[in-house]
């Protein structure tokens, strides 16, 4: 009777231990789906805050003598082209490549940030520093750079379109939709020609992203009361946060975003190291620094906007689910 009895303990141990190894990998997918569900709805509203003056850098940095500056090419582009083929050309890549991007990191950067919590012996994600949350977003973002590649691609030559047909003596722009422009891409370069740039776009993602999470989470710890978590911090300072965030990520990637512009635009197969000291021996230092202005003008609304619907979209979706 007593081995009876044993036996049903430990087959009842047994069965528990497996309710809760499967409850645990139930939250596990629960929270990745959140969090790439959140991302893309970040991404989304990014998109539209900032893509005229996305399109003002791309142009500045593929075309510094062009343009005065970002005043000068902001009218022009209205001007010429206006709003939805000038101002807001190549929206729809520009969703296609930030809901691609953010869904995979955001969702990377949870996985990420328990996988290092984990390894530090940590109970929780809240308890990762500023330093550690930076190098989850560093393993995030290379996953993520493997989708956002192909879809900027697309989206910095529809972006520039006037100004190379005018380099190539073309009377007329040639106005191609997103769709004609990925399959003349394909046909012409095959799958990798969408992967042009590739090499520029880890280097920027890479240490973008360490400054990005590292400056958005250490502002939300510095910004948080003693007794307050950091998502409990508020609208307006989660704004503040995720502006930095934004403002330290294209401050330290910028020239890494210059070369990656003109790599993906002109077609050329050069070394992306080989490419900047070209730029700076011809151009000047400064001329990797071109549209940074529109860039941090842009970025303060746009990644304040991206925290804020990621933030909250998240925590609405945890408490319905």
């Amino acid at each position: 009777m007593m081995e009876t009895t044993g036996l049903s303990e430990s087959t009842t141990a047994a069965g528990i231990a497996t309710t809760k190894v499967s409850e645990k990998r139930e939250q596990h997918f629960k929270a990745g789906v959140i969090d790439l569900t959140a991302g893309s709805l970040g991404g989304i509203a990014l998109v539209y805050v900032s893509q005229p003056l996305d399109t003002v850098k791309v142009k500045m940095q593929s075309f510094p003598t062009i343009y005065k500056g970002m005043g000068d090419c902001l009218m022009q582009t209205f001007k010429k082209d206006g709003v939805i083929r000038g101002l807001y050309a190549g929206t729809l890549p520009s969703i296609a490549a930030n809901v691609a991007e953010n869904s995979i990191l955001f969702a990377g950067y949870g996985a990420c940030q328990k996988f290092i919590a984990n390894i530090e012996g940590h109970k929780s994600v809240d308890e990762l520093s500023s330093l550690s949350n930076a190098m989850a977003g560093v393993i995030a973002s290379f996953f993520s750079s493997f989708t956002l590649c192909p879809t900027e691609l697309v989206k910095c030559k529809l972006q520039s379109m006037r100004e190379v047909a005018n380099i190539n003596n073309q009377t007329q722009t040639k106005h191609i939709t997103p769709f004609q422009l990925t399959r003349q891409i394909f046909k012409q370069e095959g799958i990798l020609g969408f992967y042009r740039g590739l090499g520029p776009t880890l280097a920027r993602e890479m240490p973008g992203y360490f400054f990005f999470f590292g400056g958005y989470e250490g502002t939300r710890e510095f910004l948080r009361k003693p007794d307050q978590k950091k998502d409990d911090i508020g609208l307006l300072r989660t704004m503040a946060a995720g502006s930095v965030g934004g403002i330290c990520l294209w401050t330290a990637i910028f020239p890494a975003d210059v070369i990656k512009s003109r790599v993906q635009i002109s077609n050329i197969k050069t070394n992306m190291f080989v490419m900047g000291l070209n730029i700076a021996r011809t151009e000047g230092i400064s001329a990797l620094y071109n549209g940074l202005k529109p860039t941090i003008i842009r970025t303060i609304p746009a990644t304040a906007v991206l925290f804020v619907v990621y933030e909250y979209s998240k925590k609405f979706m945890t408490q319905i689910f």
